[in-house]
């Protein structure tokens, strides 16, 4: 039976950056806050302007109503199902208490103002929050997929390994894949940060959630949508915004019997301004109430969540994830930075770094000739760097393996050519030159791999291969001691001579040599602590768990990431600095914010007690403080990693 072809679903153009919009909370939240205003305003009109006590009642009634049942409906089901006090509590009571007395305007004025608190809080911990709601909607309906030779469109759970991915400008990428046939740009910004599109060829990896530019590629899905680099992210993300730092879970802590203790600590100063002091029982419990809203602890509570979310998000926009705020708060007191050498340091990749002959582009053309009839990485490393010159592999028939030595082969001219180590050199009776020899030797003190290429009994050349760098990581571990770090070592299981290489080649002073997982293990904790790892592979989960902060590049396995406290998106060690810096601003930020907040209580509570702050000014400390810690802690949303 024949499938007719099925017309792929057009998709919308995609936005790199989508925006936020508020959620019905938030929406909600505005709308009560205006009720609560609106009041406000009716009440003072018909008390003090028209005289007119019906719309005075319907005024207070409206912003006490507005403004007052949230409160209490969140106070009463935190009091039901989790047994505590909090702010909310007090601040209904407060209002009430105020109404009790014949001051309901004070009242209205105190639910008016939480109630903008409240909201602007809602709004500010939205814009930081929207990073979870931003990645959900990168995520495309569904994509045009060819399977079995017909394309149809598919939902996204109905994607699956194997797939063929029929991906056009403008689309988003439904799954993560690999490219088959086409060429394209890449938008890769939303998942990693990256500003600048990234080419895209055949063979190369294309993540979920990117957008495809300017051209139209096929490409073979390598996981299924659920477990794609996308949902990950919304997963740790969402990991994230639940697990608190240390400053977090202790002020959380003591937000109940704080409440307690200032709700205990009203009927306390009641008694003593009235009965110590003799104060008429109205202008006593006065006094009482504006304590009350001024110990609230409102701007304490929110100090430090203001802050870590800002800063998590300005963070996961740069490329780097934190999967928790304690996170966070753990980068910001590190002493000491571990790095794996392979995958972390270096690209993991074999590359062509030395190149000795008296004809460089002969040389490397016989090797790639050579080499291009093997799969080593060693072979494979060289035929690369040909390429890149732009140098044709010569031709060469009648390739063979030689075990232990190399690969020979046959010219067209029927001249034996051969590549490989010293023994395939003397077992082809050639000899190397003296600078032959002492480049051979400097590749062999670097823990290079060699290749000696030759024409019969001739030495044509010497090639090294070696792992090559990330690019500008010795730039990036300058900029990690910048940032206060003070020490950086890099541990690895590899050779002492490569070690040391590699070590003098990024600008690190100390490493370990030749360490089982076990040995990278011990050595985290003897190193000066806090200690943060850095790595990227499967025999680095147990460093990275062991740490006090585990960090892991994007490129690596997921065992490492999985292990790991930090995720870099951009597989860019650049980008650890500015994560430093953005962590120990945000330390900074939220003592700031908790000395201030603890300062107007200290400060303001007493002046209440002593009839120095009436109720209004006692509600616009109280609130003004809340907001200004808020919007301290959004600053960190504008900043860079």
């Amino acid at each position: 039976m024949t499938v007719p072809l099925a017309s792929p679903r057009p998709q919308p153009q995609a936005s790199a950056s989508p925006r936020f919009r508020p959620d019905p909370g938030l929406r909600r939240a505005i709308l009560l806050t205006a009720l609560t205003l609106l009041g406000l305003v009716l009440g003072l009109l018909g008390e003090y302007l028209l005289d007119w006590a019906p719309l005075t009642a319907v005024g207070f009634g409206l912003a006490y109503l507005a403004g007052g049942i949230p409160s209490a409906r969140e106070a009463l089901r935190t009091l039901w199902h989790e047994r505590k006090l909090d702010v909310d509590l007090l601040m209904v009571l407060a209002a009430l208490a105020a109404a009790s007395i014949g001051q309901w305007a004070d009242g209205a004025i105190l639910l008016l103002l939480f109630s903008l608190s409240n909201t602007l809080q809602d709004w500010a911990m939205g814009r930081t929050k929207g990073a979870i709601a931003a990645l959900m909607n990168l995520n495309p309906e569904g994509a045009t997929v060819r399977r079995d030779g017909v394309e149809r469109w598919c939902e996204l759970g109905e994607i699956r390994v194997g797939d063929l991915l029929v991906v056009r400008p403008g689309e988003r990428i439904a799954a993560d894949a690999r490219v088959v046939r086409g060429q394209t740009s890449v938008d890769e910004s939303p998942i990693t940060g990256e500003s600048v599109p990234v080419d895209k060829a055949p063979g190369a990896a294309l993540a979920s959630g990117t957008v495809n530019l300017n051209g139209s590629v096929e490409a073979e899905v390598l996981r299924p949508a659920g477990e794609s680099t996308l949902a990950r992210l919304v997963a740790l993300m969402e990991q994230a915004q639940t697990q608190k730092s240390r400053a977090e879970s202790l002020s959380e802590r003591w937000e109940s019997p704080y409440a307690t203790a200032v709700l205990l600590g009203v009927p306390a100063v009641f008694a003593l301004l009235h009965s110590g002091f003799g104060l008429p029982t109205d202008a006593a419990w006065y006094r009482a109430i504006s304590f009350m809203v001024v110990a609230s602890p409102c701007a304490v509570v929110i100090s430090t969540p203001a802050v870590m979310l800002s800063a998590m998000a300005a963070a996961a926009r740069s490329g780097v994830l934190f999967k928790s705020s304690a996170a966070l708060d753990a980068l910001a007191g590190v002493r000491t930075i571990a790095f794996d050498k392979t995958g972390t340091l270096t690209q993991a990749r074999m590359t062509l770094t030395h190149l000795v002959a008296d004809d460089e582009r002969a040389a490397l053309a016989l090797a790639a000739g050579l080499e291009a009839h093997s799969e080593h990485p060693i072979a494979r490393a060289v035929v690369t760097a040909a390429r890149e010159r732009g140098i044709e592999p010569l031709a060469v028939a009648d390739a063979q393996a030689i075990p232990g030595h190399g690969i020979g082969a046959r010219l067209p001219e029927g001249e034996r050519a051969w590549a490989g180590n010293l023994r395939l050199a003397g077992r082809e009776g050639a000899a190397l030159t003296p600078a032959q020899e002492a480049a051979l030797a400097g590749l062999n003190r670097a823990g290079s791999s060699s290749v000696i290429v030759g024409r019969g009994t001739r030495v044509l050349g010497v090639l090294g291969v070696a792992d090559a760098l990330r690019p500008g990581i010795g730039e990036a571990l300058t900029r990690l001691e910048a940032s206060g770090v003070e020490h950086r070592v890099m541990l690895t299981g590899d050779r002492q001579e490569v070690a040391q290489t590699v070590a003098r080649e990024v600008g690190l002073t100390e490493f370990r040599a030749e360490l089982l997982p076990e040995d990278k293990l011990r050595l985290i904790g003897e190193l000066p602590a806090p200690v943060a790892m850095v790595g990227d592979g499967v025999n680095d989960a147990p460093a990275l768990a062991r740490a006090d902060l585990g960090v892991a590049v994007a490129s690596g396995t997921d065992v490492a990431i999985e292990s790991a406290d930090v995720v870099l998106m951009q597989n860019d060690l650049g980008k650890l600095a500015g994560a430093v810096r953005l962590a120990r601003e945000a330390r900074r930020t939220v003592r700031l914010n908790l000395t201030f907040a603890f300062g107007v209580i200290l400060i303001v509570a007493p002046l209440a007690v002593a009839g120095q702050v009436p109720l209004p000014l006692g509600v616009l400390a109280h609130e003004g403080g809340t907001v200004f810690v808020v919007f301290m802690g959004l600053r960190l949303l504008r900043r860079r990693v």
